[in-house]
């Protein structure tokens, strides 16, 4: 996620990622320049219409416009509220870890250094695995093993996070058979441990969602069709003026919609994505301070 001042006008004008965007955006904007100019030319020049003889309007593209910016603030906003529920989902799922460790560390004994140990690796073996696991599949290698067999046992399974989850239970459940642990405080543990699984579940569905096909099918056909046209509603009345004009009005389109695009999965490694992994280290470092003294 980009760290910035919203006060600072000049340097957000001329920040490095603007540059970054143009050399996404810059193919389709030499494309359309292009266009535009062959367009100019084989009437202007070639075919020699003008205004008498070929009577051009923007009227069209003036009410086209409007629909079309209904669209894409539609679609902007669908893609912030994903983005922003994401970050809602792991801040919950900061603000948990650290209660769980916080409980746990009142609930065992002081001198119970293994159990504290093994929940100081476990709480952010749990996030970690999240994190991975809502991009491309968890990485073994930034789990801490709490056992010599724990590696064998999580490629076992295909929902890591799932596995995880199932191991603290089962231990909070060994320490209430223990009697470590009472039975409110089991009850109380349950709670916590349940959010994790709460959350996971809404990432998921944030990351297996995305937004429907045929919309974003439409909204990219639009686009294409109010660009591909527009240079027929300038040439006659703006001459070539019309290229900067269609170049301009293509940069502000498809720069919408490459934020939106950007924005819809919040989880991924995009420069405006969540700052996930720096949670992560976070986390980790908080529960290892609760819990290891």
């Amino acid at each position: 996620m980009v760290n910035y001042n919203p006060k600072v006008w000049f340097s957000l004008i001329f920040h490095a990622y603007s540059r970054g965007v143009m050399r996404t955006l810059t193919p389709a904007l030499i494309i359309m320049t292009v266009y535009a100019g062959a367009v100019c030319y084989l009437l202007l020049d070639v075919l020699h219409f003008h205004e008498n003889d070929f009577h051009t309007t923007i009227s069209m593209h003036s009410l086209l416009g409007i629909v079309l910016g209904l669209f894409l603030v539609f679609r902007t906003n669908s893609s912030y509220d994903r983005w922003w529920e994401g970050r809602k989902l792991w801040g919950s799922m900061v603000n948990n870890t650290r209660t769980l460790a916080i409980k746990i560390d009142a609930f065992l004994d002081k001198d119970d250094h293994e159990t504290r140990a093994w929940f100081s690796k476990m709480i952010p073996n749990f996030v970690f695995a999240v994190k991975e696991h809502l991009r491309k599949g968890t990485k073994l290698a930034e789990l801490d093993p709490t056992s010599e067999h724990f590696f064998d046992d999580l490629k076992k399974f295909r929902h890591i996070p799932n596995k995880l989850s199932l191991m603290m239970y089962n231990r909070v459940n060994t320490l209430y058979r223990s009697n470590q642990i009472t039975g409110d405080q089991l009850f109380i543990l349950d709670k916590e441990l349940k959010e994790f699984v709460d959350i996971l579940g809404a990432c998921e569905r944030i990351k297996n969602t995305p937004i429907p096909y045929n919309y974003s099918m439409y909204i990219k056909q639009f686009i294409f069709i109010y660009l591909i046209t527009l240079p027929l509603g300038f040439v006659t009345t703006s001459g070539y003026l019309t290229i900067p004009i269609v170049t301009l009005v293509t940069f502000v389109l498809l720069s919408v919609e490459l934020i939106a695009e950007e924005i819809e999965d919040p989880f991924g490694l995009d420069i405006n994505d969540l700052p996930t992994d720096d949670l992560a280290d976070k986390i980790k470092a908080n529960v290892k301070e609760i819990l290891i003294p």
